[in-house]
């Protein structure tokens, strides 16, 4: 059965991912390593740009995403055996680039246990410049999160 947390996290974060914790995650202090997050956001963030369009986008017009910065705020320390839930949404939208925010929540403790954010541009990859986000990829981003009109 879902926990309430667990109800309002899946609720707050329009796409979710499941990753169980790996024993080659944790580290000599016994907990998941720290760039080991990044690699989770990275999963979530890949996972809502298929959701949104922005894959297809950039190998038909070579016009795609590149992370501009990213930061992670740790809450609680997570160890093996755990399944997370990865939260990730659009929190502010530009016309060529986006801030997304990520939650991992832990399955074992019922909390989130790191946040974070990555700050996508958009760049044409022939010329290498930045590029406005194309219309269809910000009506599927709106569509997917209507709270962003």
């Amino acid at each position: 059965m879902m926990s309430e947390k667990l109800k309002q996290f899946t609720n707050e974060y329009p796409l979710v991912i499941e990753i169980p914790v790996q024993w080659g995650e944790m580290d000599a202090f016994n907990h998941v390593n720290n760039a080991v997050y990044f690699k989770y956001f990275e999963s979530a963030r890949i996972a809502y740009m298929e959701k949104t369009g922005v894959m297809s986008e950039m190998k038909s017009k070579m016009i795609g995403p590149i992370l501009a910065s990213t930061e992670c705020r740790y809450r609680r320390p997570v160890t093996f055996p755990d399944t997370l839930k990865i939260g990730c949404k659009i929190i502010e939208l530009k016309d060529n680039e986006f801030t997304q925010e990520y939650a991992v929540f832990s399955i074992a403790q019922d909390t989130i246990a790191t946040k974070g954010k990555g700050r996508i541009v958009m760049v044409n990859y022939k010329s290498h410049q930045k590029t406005e986000i194309s219309d269809s990829i910000i009506a599927a981003i709106r569509e997917f999160q209507p709270e962003l009109n």
